[in-house]
């Protein structure tokens, strides 16, 4: 019975252990659409997820590359009344790498200085790199 005991406390921290350091638990999310409900649902799981300590990485493009312009705002949502931004900036605040895409600000009136205090513009090489890695998940909305 002692055994078995000793045995089933191994096996459990062992796989929990395992859990957190086994393939698949890094998230790319990337968001390309204007639609704000897609935006803060994209957000809302983001979030979840990096409380269950998945490592979250978010490239904003497109359209949702707004989301990183300090003068945008977006609507807010109910049950939580905040907005897809609020999230974003959340998250950023709990360091998750956020980025617009290469292009966004070159084809629009922006510059750096119109991002969110922790948004960086994106690397394709390095991007790229990160995708093809076995143990990112990559999400789009």
């Amino acid at each position: 019975m002692k055994v078995f005991s000793i045995l089933a406390v191994i096996l459990l921290f062992g796989t929990i252990d395992f859990q957190k350091n086994s393939p698949g638990n890094e998230l790319f999310v990337v968001i390309t659409t204007a639609d704000a409900e897609t935006q803060m649902m994209a957000m809302v799981l983001a979030t979840q997820s990096v409380n269950q300590d998945v490592a979250v990485r978010i490239l904003l493009c497109g359209e949702a590359g707004n989301l990183a312009i300090v003068e945008y705002t977006s609507p807010v949502f109910a049950p939580s009344n905040r907005s897809p931004k609020q999230l974003l900036t959340g998250l950023i605040e709990r360091d998750i790498t956020v980025e617009v895409c290469g292009i966004f600000l070159p084809n629009r009136n922006f510059t750096e200085s119109d991002l969110i205090p922790g948004v960086t513009i994106a690397s394709p090489p390095e991007v790229a790199g990160y995708m093809k890695q076995d143990n990112v998940r990559y999400f789009t909305f």
